[in-house]
C-alpha cells in the first residue's frame, strides 16, 4: 500500500455552510418562531 493522501494537508474549496454554523444558534431559534407564528396564523383564519 502506498502512502494515503493526507486531508490535513489538503487545500479544499471555501464552502458557505461553513459561515452559517456558528450563527445556527441564533437562526434556528428565530425559524422555529416564525414557523409556529404562520402556522398559528393559518390555523386561526381556517377556523
Amino acid at each position: 500500500m502506498s502512502s494515503a493522501p493526507s486531508h490535513a494537508s489538503e487545500d479544499h474549496e471555501h464552502d458557505p455552510i461553513e459561515d452559517i454554523i456558528p450563527m445556527m444558534p441564533i437562526v434556528l431559534p428565530i425559524g422555529g418562531a416564525v414557523l409556529m407564528f404562520l402556522l398559528a396564523f393559518i390555523a386561526v383564519n381556517m377556523a
